[in-house]
């Protein structure tokens, strides 16, 4: 089996991938299997910046493949924030739920019909000495007036994708990854790894 690393330590982003990941002949690491490494800080001003960030100096430490992301949540009436600040958003030692509440709290006096939003997922692929290859996906959708279900992670409580009723945190598992913007980004990469191979 070739290894691959995806480039985090966020469980639920680890098993999203490993699960997308699957039909492959692939040896998926974490980087929860190399206690040893430092956390890549995301200076980037840009998904693009940040996940390619990601990429290089894990894949360069540890001479293999990698596949580094970085994700957030884009609300129009909030001129695209929490955008590359989404993990972050109610400060440095913020958590999912926190994040949420920040989000809802500045949505409190925006109508159900002006709460339309998206994920965004930038995917990095870097094998040493090489080029980054970037995949993107994305999925539309509406922010609740407060967090529904338990499944997911992030913002997953708050999200309803188009043509749904139930939030992100609400959805089976695989239901999730048919429609999520990972799943949109994987699905991108999995045709150039098709044509290309690892």
């Amino acid at each position: 089996m070739k290894p691959i690393v995806i480039a985090s330590k966020n469980k639920g982003k680890i098993k999203e991938f490993k699960e997308l990941l699957a039909e492959y002949d692939l040896e998926v690491k974490s980087l929860l299997d190399f206690s040893d490494i430092p956390d890549v800080e995301e200076t980037g001003e840009t998904f693009h910046e940040n996940a390619a960030l990601k990429a290089k100096t894990i894949g360069d430490l540890l001479n293999c493949p990698v596949i580094a992301d970085d994700s957030g949540l884009m609300i129009d009436a909030l001129d695209d924030r929490p955008g590359v600040y989404s993990a972050r958003y109610a400060g440095e030692d913020s958590n999912d739920e926190k994040n949420n509440l920040k989000v809802l709290k500045e949505l409190e006096s925006v109508d159900e019909d002006k709460r339309t939003a998206r994920f965004i997922a930038v995917l990095a692929f870097y094998r040493p000495g090489e080029e980054i290859v970037f995949r993107e996906g994305y999925c539309e959708g509406e922010i609740t007036f407060g967090p529904r279900g338990k499944h997911g992670f992030g913002y997953d409580p708050i999200f309803i994708p188009k043509g749904y009723t139930k939030t992100m945190a609400q959805l089976k598992d695989y239901e999730k990854n048919i429609i999520s913007h990972r799943a949109e980004a994987i699905h991108q990469f999995k045709v150039w790894l098709n044509e290309h191979g690892l």
